[in-house]
C-alpha cells in the first residue's frame, strides 16, 4: 500500500473545502495568474536577450507549455483534487517521489506573490513619493528598508483577502481579470495604430543578434515562460470547483490559448512601438533596457500620457491579482501534500468559511522572507521558473503511468495522441531547465535539498499520522533524473564551461536521449495498478463528494 493504514484525523479538516468555483471562476484563476508582471516586463527582457527574434522565443514558449498544458487537462478532468498538480506524482511513484514533486510545486506557488509584489513597488517608483522604495544597484531595481516594509505589507493584504470564502475569491479574482485581460488588449490596439515603425524589426544588430542560443535563451531567462506559467490553477482549485471534470479541461486549455495570443502581439507591438531614441547599436545595451516601467514609459515617449496612467494603474492591479490568486494555490497545494502525509497535519486545517488558514500564514512568511535574497524582479524570475517547469515535469510521468495502469478509468478529456504527447512534454519541461542555464538551475537544486529537509523532519517527528511509504523501488529514477540533468546543464553551452561538452544542439539532443530514458524508466518501476487504485481511493473520492 502507498500509506499507511492510518487516516486523517477526523476534524483535522473541518469544516472542509467547499465546492463553488465555476468554469468562468476557473478559466480567470488560470488566466489571472499568466496575465502578471510578466506582461509588464517580458517583452522588455525578451527584446533585449533574442532582439526582435524574441517573436520567435514567445512562438516557442507558447507552444512548449501548451504542450504540457493538454497534458494537465486530462489530469485535472481525471482527479479533480485539491493541489492536483503536486499529488499526482504521489499517486503514480509513492512518497518519495510524490514528496520531491510537491515540494516543487509548492516553492514555485509560494514565490509568486513575492515577485508579483516586486513589479508592483517598482512600477510604483514612477511617483515621487515612492521613489525611495527602490535603488538602482548592479544595474538592478532593488529594495531599500522602506521598500521591504511596504512589500511585507501589501503581502499582508493579499493574504488577508485570501481569509474570504472561495466563491468571494473566485469572484474579486474574475472582475480583477476583467480588467487585467482587457488593459493588455487595449495597449495592443492603441499601440499598434498609435505608431509601428517596421524598421525597428531590423534596427540596431540585426532581427537575430544571437542566433539559436539568443532565441532559446530568451525563452527560460527573460520572462517569457515565467510570463505564460499559471494555467495549473484551474487544477490547484479542483477541489472546490462545481464540475471539475467538465470545467477544468476547458479553462486549463482555454487560458493558455488565450495567454499565447496576448504575449505574442504585446511583443510585436512594444517593439514597433520603440523610438529611435532608445534603440542603440545593440539590443543587449540599448536604452529602453533601462526602463522601470517598459510599457507606461514608451506610452508616455510616443505623446500617450492618458494610457500610460492606465499602466500604471494596472501595475497594481495585474501584479496583485496573479499574487492573490497564488497564495491562494500555495495554500491548496500544503493543504494537498498534508493530506498526502508530507507536511504536518496542521495544513488540512480550515477556518469558517473553508480556507485552509495554515497554509495562507506560511505562504506569507516564506513569501516576506523571499525579499531578502531576492530583491528585485529579474533575481527572482529565473528560480520561480526553473521550479515551475520542474514541477511541470511530475505532470507527463504521471499522465503515462495512468494511461498504462489505469486505461480504463474515467477520462472527461482525452489528449489525443497521449502515447507519444506525454514522452514529449516530459521532453520540453527538460529542454525549458536546460535553457534556464546554470546560473539559475544551481540555486533550484539549493532550494531543493532545503525542502528535503523539511520532508524528513515532517517523517522523523512524525507530525502527519499519515506515513507514506517512500516506495524507493518506485522512484529509483529520481535521483538519477536531477543530478543528471544538473550534470548537463552544466556541461553544456547553458554552462558555466567556455568549452563545452555538449556545444549548442548538441546539448538538446543530450537532454532529449537523457529524457526519454528517465521517462522509460519511470514507466516501468512506476507502483502496480492496485496500490495507485487504493491510494486514488483513500483521497480522491471522498474529495469528489458534492460533485454532480
Amino acid at each position: 500500500m502507498g500509506v499507511s493504514e492510518a487516516t486523517p484525523v477526523a476534524d483535522a479538516g473541518k469544516p472542509g473545502l467547499r465546492r463553488e468555483v465555476g468554469f468562468i471562476g476557473l478559466i480567470w484563476a488560470s488566466e489571472g495568474s499568466i496575465i502578471g508582471s510578466g506582461w509588464l516586463f517580458g517583452a522588455q527582457g525578451a527584446l533585449s536577450v533574442a532582439g526582435p527574434a524574441a517573436i520567435i522565443s514567445w512562438g516557442i514558449g507558447g507552444l512548449a507549455i501548451l504542450i504540457l498544458a493538454l497534458v494537465h487537462a486530462e489530469l485535472g478532468g481525471m482527479y479533480p483534487v485539491s493541489g492536483g498538480t503536486a499529488r499526482f506524482p504521489h499517486y503514480a511513484f509513492g512518497g518519495a517521489a510524490g514528496a520531491s514533486f510537491g515540494w516543487f510545486s509548492w516553492l514555485q506557488a509560494a514565490t509568486v506573490a513575492p515577485i508579483e509584489v516586486l513589479a508592483m513597488i517598482t512600477y510604483g517608483t514612477h511617483y515621487s513619493w515612492a521613489s525611495g522604495w527602490e535603488k538602482i544597484q548592479g544595474g538592478e531595481h532593488v529594495l531599500t528598508g522602506a521598500g521591504i516594509a511596504v512589500a511585507i505589507g501589501l503581502m499582508a493584504v493579499i493574504t488577508a483577502i485570501n481569509f474570504l470564502s472561495i466563491r468571494l475569491l473566485a469572484r474579486t479574482n474574475s472582475a480583477a481579470t476583467w480588467w487585467k485581460v482587457g488593459i493588455p488588449l487595449l495597449t495592443i490596439f492603441v499601440f499598434a495604430i498609435a505608431t509601428f515603425h517596421t524598421s525597428n524589426f531590423t534596427a540596431a544588430d540585426g532581427f537575430n543578434p544571437d542566433g539559436a542560443k539568443g532565441i532559446l535563451s530568451a525563452v527560460s531567462t527573460s520572462g517569457i515562460i515565467f510570463a505564460l506559467l499559471g494555467f495549473e490553477q484551474a487544477d490547484q482549485l479542483a477541489g472546490e470547483s462545481k464540475n471539475p471534470r467538465r470545467d477544468i479541461p476547458r479553462a486549463v486549455i482555454g487560458s493558455i490559448v488565450i495567454g499565447i495570443i496576448i504575449y505574442v502581439l504585446l511583443q510585436i507591438v512594444f517593439l514597433a512601438a520603440l523610438p529611435a531614441s532608445q534603440i542603440g547599436s545593440h539590443w543587449a545595451t540599448s536604452a529602453f533596457n533601462d526602463l522601470s516601467g517598459p510599457f507606461a514609459q514608451v506610452a508616455t515617449l510616443i505623446s500617450l500620457g492618458w494610457l500610460a496612467t492606465i499602466l500604471y494603474l494596472d501595475a497594481v492591479i495585474s501584479p496583485a491579482g496573479t499574487g492573490l490568486i497564488y497564495i491562494t494555490g500555495s495554500s491548496r497545494v500544503s493543504y494537498g501534500l498534508s493530506r498526502n502525509g508530507y507536511v504536518p497535519s496542521a495544513f488540512e486545517k480550515t477556518n469558517d468559511r473553508g480556507v485552509p488558514w495554515v497554509g495562507l500564514i506560511t505562504a506569507f512568511v516564506i513569501g516576506c522572507i523571499c525579499f531578502l535574497p531576492f530583491p528585485s524582479w529579474r533575481s527572482l524570475v529565473g528560480l520561480i521558473t526553473s521550479a515551475s517547469v520542474l514541477m511541470y515535469a511530475g505532470a507527463p510521468l504521471s499522465f503515462g503511468v495512468f494511461r498504462n495502469r489505469l486505461p480504463e478509468a474515467q477520462r472527461p478529456y482525452r489528449l489525443f495522441g497521449g502515447s507519444w504527447m506525454s514522452p514529449l512534454a516530459f521532453v520540453v519541461a527538460n529542454l525549458l531547465i536546460l535553457w534556464s542555464g546554470w546560473t539559475t538551475d544551481w540555486k533550484l537544486g539549493v532550494a531543493i535539498l532545503i525542502g528535503y529537509v523539511i520532508l524528513i523532519a515532517n517523517r522523523v517527528f512524525k507530525m502527519n499520522p499519515i506515513t507514506p511509504q517512500l516506495d524507493l523501488r518506485a522512484a529509483q529514477w529520481l535521483p538519477v533524473y536531477l543530478v543528471g540533468m544538473g550534470l548537463i546543464v552544466y556541461l553544456s553551452d547553458f554552462g558555466p564551461l567556455k568549452h563545452p561538452w555538449f556545444p549548442l544542439w548538441w546539448d538538446m539532443l543530450a537532454v532529449a536521449v537523457f529524457s526519454l530514458v528517465i521517462y522509460y524508466w519511470a514507466m516501468a518501476v512506476a507502483l502496480p495498478r492496485e496500490q495507485i487504485q487504493h491510494m486514488i481511493d483513500q483521497v480522491v473520492l471522498p474529495e469528489e463528494e458534492g460533485i454532480h
